[in-house]
């Protein structure tokens, strides 16, 4: 491959979700030579899951031989859903973009003790490569989220869903109706419902039909099922030589395949979990000691959490996208309404009885509790049968200031160093929300159903979250964050981080979009290639 600097690469990406996506074309238009390395596997969109019982496609366990979309992956304070694939979390994630809301670039000068750049420029550039519309239609979910709110005091704020999804006619394939025809065809949503078990249509706009369609035909190289285990510098060691990146077959136990290609610079962007953990590995074993202390610091979980009303009937919830209405209960609470379609009935097992607040010794008494007396009540939440589509899920989001600690780990003498969570002893991570009960209980009471728990949350006083964050916030300096407001790693040259982890705050709604506007603004600030020869 041809480059201006006489590496494998000008580039080289650590990942392909909304911040490397981004990264990948913006470089290969200002001329770079760029590759990505993608731990997880490519899917054209017949392949995605029909059922999340289809585990090798829908669950990513790859040494279990399982290379689906869904990563969970559980901690001591918090259970935390990613996406994996060419594409990320944009193959799972409910296509909800939102921008974040003034609270969130308050808190975010705060902890940097810099000034927030303007990111409206950068979203209206992320709008419309995401292809950002209002969802077009009321829906049965829509009314009870309304009726709720009415209840609440809060009916003023309910609003349709910002979604990136083709609405055009229902299950019609036309040419690319998002880019005057330079993008692929695209088929008309037919409101199946499963968009986070991965759009069988082509209606999602997911990030291989925008952001990295156009890199590739800009000669981006995409290596999937690549995971990376070390960045270490070249010559004078501040990557100003560039950089050797080695990976090694995802899930691989034996014939790991590994490779060592080299670049002038590289992006990282893993995901919050993925960049946290190979950067603390980078630090630990030596080859990036430079990187700030503060890594693994300030890490948010968007102070989430997920609950359920169930109801013995299809009341017709799945006939839509995933997330078609959202209010907000108070200044600093985003709630929405969910649906995992007609394939999401395996998630049931995911809930159990609406349980109140408590210590991890009292809480799962409590729910023990509940469940002895009502046992019938109890035995109906556990029928999976049809379990998704007379299923609501209802989510909570707030911009509070609460943060966990990502703590490097090493087991056994020789092991790989993981990591483990610490809760911030100053404003820890809220592991029960009161409106996040409140608003399932009121949905059950409205609709004669059962409010649910996620049962980590009831059993263990553990919280999930979709949308992990922060640990290599931007700051002014190195005492206070990972990396600058340009997002460049102190310490080093040629060294970014661009994805979830760089996002300083809560943003209280679906993090999608300030992540592809953040990126895009630092994309700016690289200079062009240099004219080659």
């Amino acid at each position: 491959m041809s480059t201006t600097t006489g590496h494998d690469h000008d580039w080289l990406v650590i990942g392909s979700g909304f911040g490397g996506s981004v990264s990948a074309l913006r470089l290969a238009e200002k001329g770079y030579s760029v590759g990505i390395l993608e731990c997880g596997r490519r899917f054209a969109d017949s392949e995605f899951a029909e059922r999340m019982s289809q585990l090798r496609r829908s669950v990513w366990m790859p040494r279990l031989g399982m290379k689906g979309t869904l990563r969970m992956t559980a901690f001591k304070d918090v259970l935390i859903l990613s996406g994996s694939g060419v594409g990320g979390g944009s193959l799972v994630y409910a296509q909800t973009l939102y921008r974040a809301t003034p609270r969130f670039f308050e808190r975010w000068e705060r902890v940097s003790g810099a000034q927030p750049p303007d990111l409206g420029p950068s979203y209206d550039v992320a709008e419309q490569m995401l292809g950002v519309v209002e969802h077009p239609f009321r829906t049965p979910a829509d009314e009870l989220l309304q009726q709720v709110a009415d209840d609440m005091g809060c009916g003023d704020t309910f609003h349709p869903t910002r979604v990136g999804v083709y609405f055009g006619e229902p299950g019609v394939t036309v040419a690319d109706p998002f880019f005057g025809g330079e993008g692929p065809e695209r088929t008309g949503c037919t409101h199946c419902g499963q968009c986070m078990l991965g759009c069988p249509r082509g209606a999602k706009n997911i990030l291989p039909k925008n952001y990295l369609h156009f890199a590739e035909r800009l000669g981006v190289t995409i290596d999937p099922e690549r995971t990376v285990t070390s960045i270490r510098p070249l010559g004078r060691g501040d990557g100003s030589d560039g950089y050797a990146v080695t990976s090694e077959r995802s899930g691989a136990w034996l014939r790991k395949d590994r490779r060592t290609v080299t670049a002038r610079g590289v992006v990282v962007a893993a995901g919050a979990l993925g960049t946290n953990l190979l950067l603390a590995r980078c630090k630990d074993a030596g080859d990036l000691p430079a990187i700030s202390d503060r890594l693994g610091q300030l890490v948010r979980t968007n102070s989430e959490s997920l609950t359920a009303v169930t109801v013995p009937e299809d009341r017709g919830w799945s006939d839509s996208i995933s997330i078609t209405g959202s209010i907000h209960p108070d200044p600093d609470s985003h709630s929405e309404t969910v649906t995992y379609g007609t394939g999401g009935d395996l998630f049931g097992l995911a809930f159990t009885l609406l349980t109140p607040d408590g210590t991890k010794l009292t809480r799962p008494l409590k729910l023990l509790g509940r469940v002895v007396r009502h046992p019938v009540l109890f035995a109906r939440s556990t029928n999976l049968r049809g379990w998704s589509r007379r299923s609501l899920l209802t989510g909570i989001m707030q911009t509070l200031d609460g943060s966990l600690q990502l703590v490097p780990k090493r087991g056994r003498p020789g092991s790989s160093l993981r990591l483990t969570t610490r809760q911030n002893p100053d404003n820890p991570n809220p592991t029960f929300l009161p409106l996040a009960n409140e608003i399932a209980q009121r949905m059950a009471d409205r609709t004669g159903g059962i409010a649910q728990s996620w049962i980590t949350e009831a059993a263990f006083s553990m919280p999930v979250t979709a949308h992990i964050l922060g640990g290599a916030v931007p700051a002014a300096d190195a005492s206070r964050g990972v990396i600058d407001m340009d997002h460049r790693v102190f310490g080093y040259e040629n060294l970014l981080v661009c994805d979830g982890s760089a996002i300083p705050a809560n943003p209280g709604v679906n993090p999608s979009l300030t992540i592809t506007a953040m990126t895009e603004r630092v994309m700016q600030t690289v200079p062009a290639a240099p004219r080659r020869g």
